[in-house]
């Protein structure tokens, strides 16, 4: 169980990062959704002893992370948005290099945990090619497997499938569920498919702030009957905006569909799903309302 109390962050040039952040994380896979901006990178950084918060507690089973950073490394594994490599070594190189890095010195123990992550991460038959020559996804395939070495019990992934085509995409959700099932796993993240497909439990962070937290399908019930959708003329959005409480909208073949939130069904209006997208549109709205 990762434990974050009253967690503040703010930045030398007075940008509060973070804003009384407070979350309990179980094992599993816990997705963190949030726009650019949210603190989602900062909360990570914390989480990850990259940087100490201003105030509040981070806690890991017996591990005060705050106090004691050293202990937490030896049992995180950390995917960041960006993490560079030697573009001109070979996967197996790098990985046995950062292998030793993180402190597996033995030879035959090394060459085990090197060969088996990278038959785990579907890497084997590229082990030899250079870094420079992997595509997005494998590279973020790569990057779990970095991830993974000393079998740690928290693993975390900041945006992991931006920029993946949908294969990639759907190859390095596999291997994070696969993974989530016996560590806690945090999957921060803006694309909201990558959470519905596989998180049991998720926060929505905005403007720093906790601002809604529960299992996705709890959260996708209490939507139902509240949200309606309907095809407009885009020159007639500012007035449905003035009207009603419009949560997203999107172009399809020339025409917009907005989809706005009701307790009540509104004149010339149907029904819409309530899936996860409206959850999180819905609460970014209501963040917007009372910033």
């Amino acid at each position: 169980m990762l434990s974050i109390k009253n967690l503040v962050h703010v930045y030398p040039n007075g940008v509060r990062a973070l804003d009384d952040v407070s979350l309990e994380i179980p094992t599993g896979m816990y997705g963190l959704l949030g726009p650019n901006g949210a603190g989602k990178s900062t909360l990570m950084r914390s989480i990850a002893t990259l940087q100490t918060p201003t105030s509040g507690a981070i806690q890991f089973g017996d591990i005060d992370v705050v106090k004691e950073p050293e202990l937490l490394r030896q049992t995180l594994g950390y995917l960041p948005q960006d993490f560079g490599v030697y573009p001109r070594v070979s996967a197996y190189d790098m990985l046995d290099h950062m292998a030793v890095l993180k402190g597996i010195a033995g030879g035959k123990e090394r060459k085990e945990t090197v060969e088996g992550l990278l038959n785990q991460v579907n890497l084997w038959t590229v082990r030899k090619k250079a870094l420079a020559g992997f595509s997005g996804g494998m590279r973020q395939r790569f990057g779990i497997a970095q991830a993974l070495i000393g079998n740690p019990r928290l693993i975390i992934v900041d945006e992991p499938t931006a920029g993946l085509d949908p294969q990639e995409r759907n190859r390095f959700l596999n291997l994070l569920a696969e993974i989530g099932e016996n560590v806690v796993v945090i999957l921060s993240t803006h694309i909201v498919e990558d959470v519905a497909d596989l998180c049991p439990r998720m926060a929505v962070l905005a403007g720093g702030r906790i601002q809604l937290e529960g299992a996705p399908t709890d959260l996708m019930q209490a939507m139902q009957g509240r949200v309606w959708r309907k095809t407009i003329a885009k020159e007639d959005l500012a007035d449905h905006e003035a009207r009603h409480q419009v949560i997203s909208t999107r172009l399809f073949a020339g025409r917009t569909v907005i989809h706005v939130l009701a307790d009540q069904r509104p004149d010339g209006f149907e029904p819409a799903p309530g899936g996860l997208e409206d959850v999180y549109f819905s609460t970014l709205a209501a963040s917007r309302k009372a910033a």
